[in-house]
């Protein structure tokens, strides 16, 4: 399949859009890319906007009612079948803190889900567990009863119930046995991410050496930047091992404070929306992590927990594209920060990225940074109607 684009972008942060370029496809994998006169006529033509890589998402709690922590299994088919019409075409299920017992049924449960999911969906590219390895003072919306120390025997339990699917787990480094809990999650191929944490910037180094490589959230639930004490901000900006996910709604993070974040930490920033279940819904009552949250009826506002605590988000990741050109981002610069970034992070440089032999996986476009249409693996699995789903597209 031949797809000929009038903006192309290969997910290069130092690559601006390239016009007028092409992608051929084979078996779901991009055969090649170029410039100028196609080798053969298209068989999907996009006479303006973008094609870019898919979004890569390295935190969804849950989106379209469904919340993934008691979600059955076609509540992750409907997620998973959704999230293209955001842009997104691969993603992390998030599971936030709950008792251990309750967290180690529910990946299996997950393991027993995701090789069901239908094809034409997003992909699951693991599980993250955030929490219950956190720091009371910095638990955000997550329940403070079932926060707890990260014990050998409660490590060894997740792992072992995740069977192999468990790929990312935030935790706060300063917990006693934190930093042995590190060295046990990354033998195993498990990123790590502080969050959630009260750490010193001296913690999260510590982190860092064992094998750290993330910050859930960046601003969000930490210890903020200090002129004397850095704290996880300072660290985060500074220490080149770590990459930091970034809520990009503009009400987590705001856009200037955003836009410094692109500038402290070059090539280290990864947009998550950090979505719940209300996210594409109406305002009214939903869950997350099987407790109660409202969304309220500002456009955009993320979810909130009864005392008003920020709980998830409603961001779409094409959204959060725009949200950054607009801080003064370069699409370029945004674009690789929603798919290159976070798919090196987990160790997928199949994804991510248009470059022969990479997965088929796109998202195009609409000159305003919308979603019109979304494959995966070649395949088309989300056209918003204008696109229209013929042989060749045009706006």
């Amino acid at each position: 399949m031949l797809i000929t684009a009038a903006w192309l972008m290969t997910a290069e942060a130092d690559h601006a859009p390239v016009p007028a370029g092409y992608l051929d496809i084979a078996d779901g994998v991009i055969d090649s890319v170029g410039t100028g006169a196609p080798p053969r006529e298209p068989d999907i033509e996009l006479l303006d906007g973008y094609l870019l890589p898919g979004f890569v998402d390295l935190q969804v709690n849950g989106y379209f009612g469904e919340d993934l922590q008691i979600a059955d299994a076609s509540g992750w088919a409907a997620v998973a079948s959704g999230l293209p019409s955001t842009g997104t075409t691969s993603f992390l299920p998030t599971l936030i803190t709950a008792p251990i017992d309750r967290l180690a049924a529910q990946l299996q449960a997950a393991a027993a889900i995701v090789p069901g999911l239908p094809a034409d969906g997003a992909r699951v590219l693991g599980v993250h567990l955030e929490g219950p390895f956190l720091s009371p003072r910095r638990r955000g919306a997550h329940n403070e009863a079932w926060l707890t120390d990260p014990a050998p025997e409660a490590v060894e339990e997740l792992i072992q119930a995740g069977g192999g699917l468990l790929r990312l787990v935030t935790l706060a480094p300063e917990r006693p046995g934190a930093l042995e809990a590190i060295d046990r999650l990354t033998a195993v191929g498990v990123v790590v991410s502080v969050g959630h944490s009260d750490a010193t910037a001296a913690q999260v180094a510590a982190a860092a050496e064992r094998g750290a490589r993330m910050v859930t959230h960046l601003f969000n639930a930490q210890r903020p930047l200090n002129h004397r004490e850095p704290g996880v901000v300072g660290q985060a900006l500074t220490d080149g091992r770590l990459t930091s996910g970034l809520i990009a709604d503009l009400y987590h993070v705001v856009g200037p404070v955003c836009a410094l974040a692109f500038r402290a930490a070059p090539g280290r920033i990864a947009l998550v929306t950090d979505a719940a279940a209300p996210a594409g819904m109406p305002p009214g009552e939903y869950l997350l992590g099987g407790e109660p949250v409202t969304m309220p009826a500002t456009p955009g506002a993320p979810p909130l927990r009864a005392d008003g605590t920020l709980a998830g988000s409603a961001l779409r990741m094409d959204r959060a594209v725009a949200n950054m050109v607009a801080a003064g981002i370069s699409l370029a610069e945004a674009v690789a920060a929603a798919t290159r970034i976070p798919a090196d992070l987990i160790g997928r440089p199949d994804l991510g990225r248009l470059v022969p032999g990479a997965a088929a996986d796109l998202v195009w476009l609409s000159p305003d940074l919308t979603t019109r249409a979304a494959w995966v693996g070649g395949e088309l699995v989300f056209t918003d109607g204008v696109a229209g789903p013929l042989a060749v597209v045009s706006a």
